[in-house]
């Protein structure tokens, strides 16, 4: 006979109450279990274990010798086995938690359900094993119902469909919670006709629960069969010699589920309708079409589907199978199972968003073409060779004749650049030219960086890169400036008045020194003149040059007023001296300008070179802390997310 079990509260009562005073009202026995005892005036009406409770206080129960105790269902906390369940679910949650900024809700929608079933589950018994017996219209699955629970609790018959709702059958007390979450109510909770055989021992933990047919003309039915697949440990598929092949059955189940192999028993049943050796021909074709699916099949030792036929109507093969549950849920893994095969699922549908092709990143190569680009979009090179002509020229005033100086100041007052040729802007084409430099470089980096990654990431890294290369021009421009001028050596690139000027530049300080260089258009489109915003530090030898080259001028003088003495007969008449010491002013003096230009050809090189590099260093910062500190985090991101990805995946216990 079967027992209708309704473990939950009692009516107008919730479950914490109830739960409560299931602990008040229990006493404790030698052997530790909690026995029950009815409270005194209390009415219990809430099933089986109240209604032993009540015979316990009356002596007797439904005919049976009064029992001494009654033992109460012993509910344990679920406690996952010693294999890595719990790492990986804890580096899902943190992988969902660390994507929720890059990923859409959808995208996570499926770990996040894998998540609150798995909390869900860890927080119900683990001495319970639910397994679903699922299956077509007509294959027999409510028969076989029937067979392993002993009695008639499911109804059959030849009327489609037969079973309009999940009915559970519980071999052991305890497993109301279990039967809560699958939102089965208490009038279809059963008991199954306990013989006391060894068969029904081995059973004590399992939850057996019937499924409305998945090919029901009733949408209803479906919604019910996918609703309870999605929270049972293990299912039981039930098919027919007729529609062991439907493409239903396969396409919408088996292959979607092949990764819970482990979990997944496929029974084909009424095998009694079959001749001779076509069982053995049926069964045969049925792995072909699992292995077809991808379903790993359970065979010499491997872990996997289990495959059998029986027949439920006869009972040939049922006591196999019952042999088998019961090793299965003697084991008690089956949740455990269940949950790293949903986490393997999971897996595999984010690994579109989270595993890369190759090895995304930004390497010293990248890194070094950026900071190369900047610096030609800033004009480092044209600062630098403009740096070391303006210390050529500022080392050439020590020693410059005062005639050749008088020269270039004339020729230097009808250049552009001067009052009488002010300095022209430069052209529209060359200012966007150097912005498109600096946009060029940080696609260019950026695509380097994203070359590889997963959509959401390689977006996340892109967007990172447009938004830090905001305002870069003209950041680089100022820090260009404000870096030239902040040694005590003096180079530095200055900004024009409105911004953007080209062309050459000149100007005459008090002394005669002469301050020509030619205009180069920075990154933001402006020109960077290339002149010293202090004079270069004057070499050694500027006092020696300065003494020699005005010995050389006196000489001239010298020579020439005493020529013209000799000639007026103020002196007397000896042109050779006189013109010999003019002759020697006039050469000398060009001489020791040609040995200064020589002299200072090597330090004005290396002053350049220090103006290029100090200005190229602060094109790099500036495009590092702007552009590529911002990529580099979102690769960290990622890197972390990929991680925690690979912890989920490493510990897989799916069978592929």
């Amino acid at each position: 006979m079967t027992a209708v079990i309704d473990e939950g509260p009692g009516r107008g009562e919730s479950p914490t109450s109830h739960k409560d005073r299931n602990h008040r009202s229990g006493r404790r026995t030698p052997d530790g279990l909690r026995t029950a005892v009815p409270e005194a005036g209390g009415d219990w009406n809430d099933g089986l274990i109240a209604r032993r409770a009540a015979a316990e206080g009356t002596g007797t129960e439904a005919g049976n010798a009064p029992n001494d105790e009654v033992r109460l269902p012993q509910v344990e906390a679920y406690v996952p086995s010693s294999g890595p369940l719990r790492p990986r679910l804890d580096a899902l949650r943190e992988l969902v938690g660390l994507s929720r900024a890059r990923l859409d809700r959808a995208t996570l929608a499926e770990a996040g359900r894998v998540l609150d079933e798995a909390a869900a589950r860890q927080r119900l018994s683990s001495r319970h094993t639910v397994v679903a017996i699922a299956g077509a219209t007509g294959s027999g699955k409510s028969t076989l119902f029937n067979s392993l629970a002993g009695a008639q609790i499911s109804d059959t018959g030849l009327r489609r469909p037969t079973t309009f709702a999940p009915i559970a059958c519980s071999w052991t007390d305890g497993a109301a919670g279990l039967l809560d979450r699958l939102a089965i109510p208490g009038r279809l909770r059963r008991r199954p006709q306990q013989s006391g055989t060894d068969a029904d021992e081995a059973l004590q933990g399992l939850v057996l629960v019937d499924l409305p047919d998945h090919d029901s003309a009733a949408t209803g039915h479906r919604d019910q069969v996918d609703r309870v697949l999605a929270l049972v440990d293990a299912v039981i598929w039930v098919v027919d010699p007729e529609k062991y092949a439907d493409a239903a059955l396969h396409e919408r189940y088996l292959r979607p589920l092949a990764g819970h192999a482990e979990i997944t028993f496929v029974v084909l049943n009424q095998i009694d309708r079959l001749p001779g050796d076509a069982a053995d021909q049926v069964l045969d074709d049925l792995r072909r079409l699992l292995d077809e699916d991808g379903m790993a099949l359970g065979e010499h030792g491997e872990p996997g589907a289990t495959v059998m036929s029986l027949s439920a109507l006869t009972g040939e093969g049922v006591g196999e199978l019952r042999e088998t549950l019961g090793r299965f849920v003697h084991e008690r893994t089956a949740a455990a199972r269940r949950l790293s095969a949903d986490v393997d699922a999971a897996a595999a549908r984010l690994r579109p968003v989270y595993v890369a092709e190759g090895r995304p990143g930004l390497g010293e190569g990248a890194r070094e073409e950026f900071a190369d680009r900047l610096a030609e979009a800033v004009g480092a090179a044209a600062a630098g060779q403009a740096a070391e002509r303006e210390w050529r020229r500022n080392a050439g005033r020590a020693c410059r004749t005062p005639w050749l100086r008088l020269w270039r100041w004339y020729e230097s007052t009808r250049r552009p650049g001067s009052l009488e040729y002010p300095a022209r802007p430069a052209p529209p084409e060359e200012q966007l030219t150097a912005r498109q430099r600096v946009e060029q470089a940080v696609r260019t980096v950026a695509d380097e960086a994203a070359g590889g990654l997963p959509g959401p990431w390689a977006q996340a890294v892109r967007e990172a890169a447009v938004n830090g290369a905001e305002g870069l021009p003209e950041a680089l421009d100022e820090l260009a400036e404000r870096t030239g001028g902040a040694d005590g050596r003096g180079w530095a690139v200055s900004r024009f008045p409105g911004g953007a000027a080209g062309g050459a530049q000149g100007s005459a300080g008090p002394g005669g020194s002469t301050v020509v260089a030619t205009g180069v258009a920075g990154a933001s489109g402006v020109a960077h003149s290339g002149r010293v915003g202090g004079r270069p530090p004057r070499p050694r030898w500027w006092p020696a040059a300065v003494l020699a080259q005005a010995s050389m001028t006196l000489l001239q003088i010298f020579g020439g007023l005493w020529l013209v003495g000799q000639i007026v007969g103020v002196l007397e008449p000896g042109f050779l001296t006189p013109a010999l010491v003019m002759l020697a002013g006039i050469i000398g003096g060009p001489l020791v300008e040609w040995s200064c230009a020589a002299a200072a050809r090597g330090p004005a090189r290396r002053y350049g070179q220090e103006a290029e590099r100090q200005l190229r260093e602060a094109a790099a910062a500036c495009g590092r802390a702007r552009v590529l500190d911002p990529v580099a985090a979102e690769l960290v991101r990622y890197r972390e997310v990929r991680e925690r990805y690979v912890t989920v995946t490493e510990f897989s216990t799916t069978v592929r």
